[in-house]
């Protein structure tokens, strides 16, 4: 099994079955691995009634120590447990074309995280308000400052990961919260790996609401501060 998909989902019954169905037919042989924390919405039996007729759709299915870091340290496990040469991370709710998943796929090839940017040439953010959009610009000037990594789209959760790399660092992730996308740029810092942006058009979810609220990204900036003291 040379990639595989990692979807960590919540509520997402409205969208999961067109975005598994467009990762299918990216233009690569990958296997699809959906984490559910127990969807209120029933995500999660879509996924398994897709699993049953295709081999490349799989669903983990938590029902403890539920939260969107958790899911994505399981994920990432689960995909090493199967085998998997290069791991994709992506959301679920359309915003994550995997058109680009080929792409990630080539310029892996000389490095060890490929990055999906908004914001080098060719990439483009289509869901920001103005406000959301000044919150992002600070942000990612934010993060470059603070954990010294030179990536123009630093809060992209859009990533694929050679095994190697990610052998170096899954388990000590300990974010439960989103904050694992940050924990992650933490780490790809700290083990000094070869990245390269590719970029990508971030989309607006194909339907429902974001889960991550203004609120939530202004706590993460502190928590940025605290990730950077303690474990340096």
């Amino acid at each position: 099994m040379e990639t595989v998909v990692i979807i960590p989902t919540y509520n997402e019954a409205s969208n999961i079955k067109h975005v598994i169905d467009d990762v299918l037919n990216c233009g690569l042989d990958v296997d699809v691995l959906v984490v559910d924390d127990m969807s209120p919405d029933g995500t999660y039996k879509i996924v398994e009634k897709l699993a049953k007729t295709n081999n490349k759709v799989h669903l983990l299915l938590r029902k403890e120590k539920k939260g969107r870091g958790y899911a994505g340290k399981d994920g990432f496990i689960k995909a090493l447990e199967m085998g998997a040469k290069y791991i994709v991370e992506m959301d679920g709710d359309g915003s994550h074309s995997p058109q680009y998943i080929l792409a990630f796929r080539k310029a892996i090839e000389n490095y060890d995280i490929v990055i999906g940017s908004r914001y080098i040439n060719g990439g483009k953010d289509e869901e920001r308000s103005l406000l959301r959009q000044a919150v992002s610009n600070f942000s990612r000037r934010y993060l470059s400052f603070i954990l010294g990594i030179k990536v123009k789209d630093p809060t992209s959760g859009y990533r694929m990961f050679t095994r190697q790399a990610l052998e170096k660092f899954v388990f000590v992730l300990t974010a439960r919260d989103p904050f694992i996308v940050t924990e992650v740029l933490y780490q790809i810092k700290k083990n000094n790996f070869k990245i390269k942006e590719s970029p990508i058009i971030f989309l607006a979810r194909l339907s429902g609401k974001s889960k991550l609220h203004f609120l939530t990204l202004i706590k993460y900036l502190f928590k940025v501060l605290k990730l950077k003291i303690i474990r340096k």
